[in-house]
Protein backbone atom coordinates (compact mmCIF):
# COMPACT_ATOMS: atom_id res chain seq x y z
CA UNK A 1 0.00 0.00 0.00
CA UNK A 2 3.46 2.28 -0.20
CA UNK A 3 2.23 5.29 -2.26
CA UNK A 4 5.55 7.09 -2.79
CA UNK A 5 8.18 4.39 -2.54
CA UNK A 6 6.99 1.52 -4.71
CA UNK A 7 9.69 -0.76 -5.46
CA UNK A 8 9.85 -4.38 -6.94
CA UNK A 9 12.08 -5.34 -4.07
CA UNK A 10 11.12 -6.21 -0.74
CA UNK A 11 10.48 -3.14 1.43
CA UNK A 12 10.81 -2.19 5.25
CA UNK A 13 8.52 0.67 4.98
CA UNK A 14 4.75 0.92 5.88
CA UNK A 15 2.11 3.76 4.42
CA UNK A 16 2.68 5.28 8.16
CA UNK A 17 6.05 6.05 7.57
CA UNK A 18 5.82 7.81 4.41
CA UNK A 19 3.46 10.03 6.10
CA UNK A 20 6.09 10.30 8.73
CA UNK A 21 8.72 10.89 5.97
CA UNK A 22 6.42 13.86 4.29
CA UNK A 23 6.11 15.65 7.50
CA UNK A 24 9.65 15.44 8.17
CA UNK A 25 10.54 16.70 4.65
CA UNK A 26 8.20 19.56 5.10
CA UNK A 27 10.31 20.31 8.25
CA UNK A 28 13.71 20.28 6.86
CA UNK A 29 12.80 21.91 4.02
CA UNK A 30 11.47 25.07 6.04
CA UNK A 31 14.64 24.79 8.51
CA UNK A 32 16.86 24.73 5.33
CA UNK A 33 15.54 27.65 4.04
CA UNK A 34 15.80 29.61 7.50
CA UNK A 35 19.46 28.53 7.64
CA UNK A 36 19.95 29.75 3.89
CA UNK A 37 18.05 33.09 4.80
CA UNK A 38 19.32 33.99 8.76
CA UNK A 39 22.67 35.47 7.29
CA UNK A 40 20.92 37.66 4.74
CA UNK A 41 18.15 38.51 7.27
CA UNK A 42 21.00 38.91 10.32
CA UNK A 43 22.65 41.55 7.78
CA UNK A 44 18.97 43.38 6.96
CA UNK A 45 18.34 43.60 10.88
CA UNK A 46 21.93 44.08 12.56
CA UNK A 47 23.62 46.15 9.72
CA UNK A 48 20.40 48.44 8.72
CA UNK A 49 18.56 50.89 10.34
CA UNK A 50 16.80 48.47 12.82
CA UNK A 51 20.47 47.96 14.79
CA UNK A 52 24.26 49.55 14.51
CA UNK A 53 23.13 51.34 11.20
CA UNK A 54 20.38 53.16 13.64
CA UNK A 55 22.94 53.42 16.71
CA UNK A 56 25.15 55.72 14.13
CA UNK A 57 22.18 57.72 12.83
CA UNK A 58 20.69 58.09 16.42
CA UNK A 59 24.17 59.35 17.45
CA UNK A 60 24.02 61.53 14.68
CA UNK A 61 20.65 62.95 15.73
CA UNK A 62 21.64 63.40 19.55
CA UNK A 63 24.72 65.03 18.27
CA UNK A 64 22.21 67.72 16.33
CA UNK A 65 20.07 68.07 18.62
CA UNK A 66 22.91 68.69 21.39
CA UNK A 67 24.40 71.24 18.98
CA UNK A 68 21.23 72.80 18.40
CA UNK A 69 20.58 72.96 21.99
CA UNK A 70 23.90 74.69 22.73
CA UNK A 71 22.83 77.24 20.43
CA UNK A 72 19.98 78.69 22.92
CA UNK A 73 22.33 78.23 25.71
CA UNK A 74 25.33 80.18 23.92
CA UNK A 75 23.34 82.76 22.33
CA UNK A 76 19.79 83.18 23.48
CA UNK A 77 19.93 82.29 27.26
CA UNK A 78 16.39 84.01 27.67
CA UNK A 79 14.89 81.65 25.69
CA UNK A 80 16.80 78.55 26.35
CA UNK A 81 14.94 76.52 29.01
CA UNK A 82 11.38 77.22 27.02
CA UNK A 83 13.17 76.20 23.78
CA UNK A 84 14.57 72.56 25.17
CA UNK A 85 10.91 71.06 24.45
CA UNK A 86 10.41 72.21 20.80
CA UNK A 87 13.65 71.49 19.60
CA UNK A 88 13.30 67.53 21.50
CA UNK A 89 10.14 67.54 19.60
CA UNK A 90 11.87 68.34 16.64
CA UNK A 91 14.40 65.82 16.34
CA UNK A 92 11.66 63.24 17.59
CA UNK A 93 9.98 64.17 14.95
CA UNK A 94 12.78 63.89 12.15
CA UNK A 95 13.75 60.40 14.01
CA UNK A 96 9.86 59.12 13.77
CA UNK A 97 10.19 60.24 9.91
CA UNK A 98 13.05 57.94 9.21
CA UNK A 99 11.55 54.98 10.90
CA UNK A 100 7.85 55.25 8.71
CA UNK A 101 5.97 57.21 10.37
CA UNK A 102 2.95 59.07 8.67
CA UNK A 103 4.83 62.74 8.76
CA UNK A 104 6.54 64.95 6.95
CA UNK A 105 9.56 67.06 7.17
CA UNK A 106 7.68 70.03 6.17
CA UNK A 107 4.91 69.41 9.11
CA UNK A 108 7.86 69.14 11.32
CA UNK A 109 9.96 71.57 10.54
CA UNK A 110 7.08 74.47 10.24
CA UNK A 111 5.31 72.99 13.81
CA UNK A 112 8.95 73.33 15.43
CA UNK A 113 9.12 77.36 14.01
CA UNK A 114 5.73 77.80 15.70
CA UNK A 115 6.53 76.98 18.44
CA UNK A 116 10.04 79.27 18.79
CA UNK A 117 8.42 82.32 17.00
CA UNK A 118 6.40 83.15 20.78
CA UNK A 119 9.50 82.95 22.55
CA UNK A 120 11.69 85.05 20.22
CA UNK A 121 8.86 87.52 20.55
CA UNK A 122 8.33 87.68 23.60
CA UNK A 123 12.07 87.00 24.79
CA UNK A 124 13.98 88.60 22.61
CA UNK A 125 12.58 91.45 20.23
CA UNK A 126 10.14 92.45 23.41
CA UNK A 127 11.78 91.28 26.53
CA UNK A 128 9.36 93.29 28.60
CA UNK A 129 5.97 91.39 27.80
CA UNK A 130 4.21 90.37 30.75
CA UNK A 131 1.17 88.90 29.43
CA UNK A 132 1.57 85.18 27.90
CA UNK A 133 -1.75 83.96 28.25
CA UNK A 134 -2.19 80.67 26.11
CA UNK A 135 -4.74 82.41 23.80
CA UNK A 136 -1.90 85.52 23.34
CA UNK A 137 0.88 82.63 22.41
CA UNK A 138 -1.83 81.15 20.01
CA UNK A 139 -2.03 84.25 18.48
CA UNK A 140 1.55 84.35 17.73
CA UNK A 141 1.99 81.16 16.54
CA UNK A 142 -1.21 81.32 14.13
CA UNK A 143 0.43 84.70 13.08
CA UNK A 144 4.23 83.32 12.80
CA UNK A 145 2.54 81.72 9.49
CA UNK A 146 1.36 84.83 8.01
CA UNK A 147 4.02 87.52 8.57
CA UNK A 148 6.83 85.03 7.98
CA UNK A 149 9.36 86.00 10.44
CA UNK A 150 11.82 83.80 10.01
CA UNK A 151 12.39 84.87 6.39
CA UNK A 152 13.63 82.18 3.93
CA UNK A 153 15.61 80.57 6.48
CA UNK A 154 12.15 78.03 7.64
CA UNK A 155 11.92 76.89 4.01
CA UNK A 156 15.57 76.62 3.45
CA UNK A 157 15.77 74.15 6.14
CA UNK A 158 12.51 71.80 4.94
CA UNK A 159 14.17 71.90 1.37
CA UNK A 160 17.88 70.57 2.83
CA UNK A 161 16.33 68.12 5.11
CA UNK A 162 13.28 67.03 3.15
CA UNK A 163 16.47 66.06 0.52
CA UNK A 164 18.79 64.42 2.91
CA UNK A 165 15.95 62.61 4.81
CA UNK A 166 13.90 60.93 1.72
CA UNK A 167 16.43 58.74 0.95
CA UNK A 168 17.10 57.55 4.82
CA UNK A 169 13.16 56.90 5.30
CA UNK A 170 12.83 55.20 2.02
CA UNK A 171 16.00 52.76 2.65
CA UNK A 172 14.22 51.79 6.17
CA UNK A 173 10.80 50.99 4.26
CA UNK A 174 13.18 49.11 2.05
CA UNK A 175 15.21 47.07 4.44
CA UNK A 176 11.41 46.03 6.28
CA UNK A 177 9.90 44.75 3.17
CA UNK A 178 12.76 42.89 2.75
CA UNK A 179 12.43 41.29 5.73
CA UNK A 180 8.74 40.92 4.88
CA UNK A 181 9.56 38.62 1.99
CA UNK A 182 12.42 36.88 3.81
CA UNK A 183 10.06 35.76 6.19
CA UNK A 184 7.19 35.09 3.59
CA UNK A 185 9.60 32.40 1.78
CA UNK A 186 10.10 31.34 4.60
CA UNK A 187 7.12 29.85 5.81
CA UNK A 188 5.71 29.08 1.98
CA UNK A 189 3.80 26.31 2.00
CA UNK A 190 5.04 22.92 0.50
CA UNK A 191 2.92 21.21 -1.79
CA UNK A 192 2.07 17.95 -2.00
CA UNK A 193 3.66 17.26 -5.50
CA UNK A 194 7.02 18.64 -3.78
CA UNK A 195 7.23 16.34 -0.49
CA UNK A 196 6.15 13.19 -2.51
CA UNK A 197 9.18 14.42 -4.77
CA UNK A 198 11.72 15.49 -1.54
CA UNK A 199 10.21 11.81 -0.16
CA UNK A 200 11.31 10.04 -3.11
CA UNK A 201 14.84 11.50 -2.96
CA UNK A 202 15.61 11.23 0.68
CA UNK A 203 14.16 8.69 2.52
CA UNK A 204 13.23 6.06 -0.16
CA UNK A 205 16.62 4.80 -0.47
CA UNK A 206 15.74 3.65 3.29
CA UNK A 207 12.91 1.75 2.53
CA UNK A 208 15.43 -0.54 0.80
CA UNK A 209 18.06 -0.46 3.50
CA UNK A 210 20.33 2.08 1.64
CA UNK A 211 20.34 4.65 4.76
CA UNK A 212 24.14 5.54 3.35
CA UNK A 213 23.05 6.16 0.18
CA UNK A 214 22.32 10.22 -0.67
CA UNK A 215 20.82 11.69 -3.91
CA UNK A 216 22.87 12.33 -6.92
CA UNK A 217 23.93 16.10 -7.44
CA UNK A 218 21.57 16.29 -11.02
CA UNK A 219 18.52 14.51 -9.48
CA UNK A 220 18.75 17.09 -6.20
CA UNK A 221 18.72 20.09 -8.52
CA UNK A 222 15.71 18.88 -10.39
CA UNK A 223 13.73 17.92 -7.53
CA UNK A 224 14.85 21.70 -5.35
CA UNK A 225 13.83 23.58 -8.45
CA UNK A 226 10.39 22.05 -8.73
CA UNK A 227 9.83 22.53 -5.28
CA UNK A 228 11.27 26.06 -5.14
CA UNK A 229 9.91 27.42 -8.34
CA UNK A 230 7.70 30.17 -6.89
CA UNK A 231 10.31 31.00 -4.66
CA UNK A 232 12.95 31.38 -7.79
CA UNK A 233 10.34 33.78 -9.55
CA UNK A 234 11.59 36.70 -6.88
CA UNK A 235 14.99 36.54 -8.59
CA UNK A 236 13.98 39.22 -11.22
CA UNK A 237 11.99 41.47 -8.16
CA UNK A 238 15.23 40.63 -5.70
CA UNK A 239 17.67 41.90 -8.01
CA UNK A 240 15.69 45.08 -8.39
CA UNK A 241 15.91 45.56 -4.92
CA UNK A 242 18.93 44.92 -4.23
CA UNK A 243 19.14 47.84 -7.02
CA UNK A 244 17.13 50.11 -5.15
CA UNK A 245 19.22 49.31 -1.85
CA UNK A 246 21.84 50.41 -3.57
CA UNK A 247 20.58 53.35 -4.92
CA UNK A 248 18.93 54.67 -1.89
CA UNK A 249 22.95 54.30 0.22
CA UNK A 250 24.43 56.27 -2.48
CA UNK A 251 21.86 58.76 -2.57
CA UNK A 252 22.20 59.48 1.49
CA UNK A 253 25.69 59.74 0.65
CA UNK A 254 25.46 62.10 -1.64
CA UNK A 255 25.43 66.04 -2.00
CA UNK A 256 22.94 66.62 0.58
CA UNK A 257 24.04 63.77 2.79
CA UNK A 258 21.96 62.98 6.23
CA UNK A 259 25.32 63.94 8.45
CA UNK A 260 25.61 67.52 6.66
CA UNK A 261 21.79 68.27 6.94
CA UNK A 262 21.23 67.09 10.22
CA UNK A 263 24.53 69.04 11.67
CA UNK A 264 23.18 71.92 9.84
CA UNK A 265 20.20 72.13 11.62
CA UNK A 266 21.78 74.71 14.74
CA UNK A 267 22.66 76.92 12.15
CA UNK A 268 19.62 77.26 9.84
CA UNK A 269 17.89 77.94 13.05
CA UNK A 270 20.23 80.25 14.25
CA UNK A 271 19.89 82.51 11.49
CA UNK A 272 16.17 82.21 11.46
CA UNK A 273 16.29 83.90 14.84
CA UNK A 274 18.70 86.55 13.39
CA UNK A 275 16.53 87.37 10.92
CA UNK A 276 13.40 87.82 12.94
CA UNK A 277 15.26 90.23 15.40
CA UNK A 278 16.28 92.26 12.79
CA UNK A 279 13.27 92.88 12.01
CA UNK A 280 11.75 93.23 15.37
CA UNK A 281 10.01 96.82 14.86
CA UNK A 282 8.07 95.60 11.63
CA UNK A 283 6.99 92.04 13.65
CA UNK A 284 5.82 93.90 16.49
CA UNK A 285 3.54 96.80 14.33
CA UNK A 286 2.35 94.09 12.37
CA UNK A 287 1.06 91.37 15.82
CA UNK A 288 0.03 94.28 17.83
CA UNK A 289 -2.70 94.78 14.91
CA UNK A 290 -3.28 91.14 14.82
CA UNK A 291 -2.46 90.36 18.61
CA UNK A 292 -3.50 93.77 20.18
CA UNK A 293 -0.79 95.23 22.22
CA UNK A 294 0.52 93.12 25.70
CA UNK A 295 1.05 94.38 29.25
CA UNK A 296 4.67 95.57 29.56
CA UNK A 297 7.01 95.77 32.40
CA UNK A 298 7.60 99.28 33.80
CA UNK A 299 10.46 100.87 32.02
CA UNK A 300 11.94 100.85 29.20
CA UNK A 301 13.05 97.79 28.38
CA UNK A 302 14.96 97.04 25.19
CA UNK A 303 14.85 94.05 22.96
CA UNK A 304 18.05 91.73 23.88
CA UNK A 305 21.24 92.65 21.69
CA UNK A 306 21.78 90.47 18.86
CA UNK A 307 24.47 87.94 19.45
CA UNK A 308 26.66 86.67 16.86
CA UNK A 309 27.01 83.06 17.51
CA UNK A 310 29.94 80.92 16.30
CA UNK A 311 30.66 77.24 15.70
CA UNK A 312 28.88 75.43 18.72
CA UNK A 313 29.18 71.77 20.10
CA UNK A 314 32.66 69.27 19.61
CA UNK A 315 32.93 68.55 15.76
CA UNK A 316 34.96 65.47 16.77
CA UNK A 317 31.93 64.08 17.93
CA UNK A 318 30.38 64.92 14.47
CA UNK A 319 32.99 63.41 12.48
CA UNK A 320 32.88 60.25 14.40
CA UNK A 321 29.54 59.10 13.71
CA UNK A 322 29.55 60.54 10.46
CA UNK A 323 32.45 57.64 9.81
CA UNK A 324 31.05 55.12 11.82
CA UNK A 325 27.55 55.81 9.28
CA UNK A 326 29.65 55.65 6.42
CA UNK A 327 31.23 52.74 6.97
CA UNK A 328 28.19 50.96 8.43
CA UNK A 329 26.35 51.94 4.62
CA UNK A 330 29.89 50.54 2.63
CA UNK A 331 29.76 47.20 4.89
CA UNK A 332 26.15 46.96 4.32
CA UNK A 333 25.84 47.86 0.54
CA UNK A 334 28.85 45.41 -0.05
CA UNK A 335 27.21 42.41 1.14
CA UNK A 336 23.87 42.99 0.02
CA UNK A 337 24.97 42.83 -3.72
CA UNK A 338 26.67 39.68 -2.90
CA UNK A 339 22.98 38.45 -2.24
CA UNK A 340 21.93 39.60 -5.64
CA UNK A 341 21.07 36.12 -7.15
CA UNK A 342 19.77 34.56 -3.94
CA UNK A 343 16.71 33.31 -4.97
CA UNK A 344 18.28 32.24 -8.34
CA UNK A 345 20.48 30.09 -6.85
CA UNK A 346 18.48 29.03 -3.57
CA UNK A 347 18.21 25.55 -5.04
CA UNK A 348 21.99 25.03 -5.90
CA UNK A 349 22.50 25.90 -2.07
CA UNK A 350 20.60 23.90 -0.98
CA UNK A 351 21.59 21.07 -2.85
CA UNK A 352 25.27 21.90 -1.41
CA UNK A 353 26.69 20.16 1.27
CA UNK A 354 25.64 16.65 3.18
CA UNK A 355 22.42 16.27 1.12
CA UNK A 356 23.97 14.73 -1.58
CA UNK A 357 26.69 12.78 -2.96
CA UNK A 358 29.54 14.14 -4.30
CA UNK A 359 32.59 12.73 -3.97
CA UNK A 360 31.31 9.13 -4.73
CA UNK A 361 30.67 6.86 -7.47
CA UNK A 362 27.31 5.64 -6.44
CA UNK A 363 24.17 7.40 -5.58
CA UNK A 364 20.73 7.65 -5.68
CA UNK A 365 18.66 8.45 -9.05
CA UNK A 366 14.80 8.74 -7.64
CA UNK A 367 14.52 5.17 -8.90
CA UNK A 368 17.56 2.91 -7.97
CA UNK A 369 21.24 3.21 -7.12
CA UNK A 370 23.47 4.64 -9.91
Amino acid sequence: DLQICQHRAPTCCTKKMEESYQAAVRRERTQSIQALNFELKYMIVVLSLPCPFLEAFESLLRFAENRTSSLFEAAYRPMAKEAAEPVKELFTDISLYILGAETTVESAVLRFFDSLFPLVYSRLINPGITDLSEDYMECLRLTRQDINPFGHYSKNMVTELSKSLWASRMLSQALSLGIEVINTTEHAAVSKECSRALVKMQYCPHCQGLTLIRPCVGYCLNVMRGCLASVAELDAQWREFISTLEYLTNEMAASHELEVALSGIWSSINEAILHAQLNGPQLSATVDKVCGQPRQQGGNLSSASIVPVKEVADTQTFVMAHTSLNHKRREFISYMKRSRTFYASIAERLCDGDLVMRDSSTCWNGEDVV
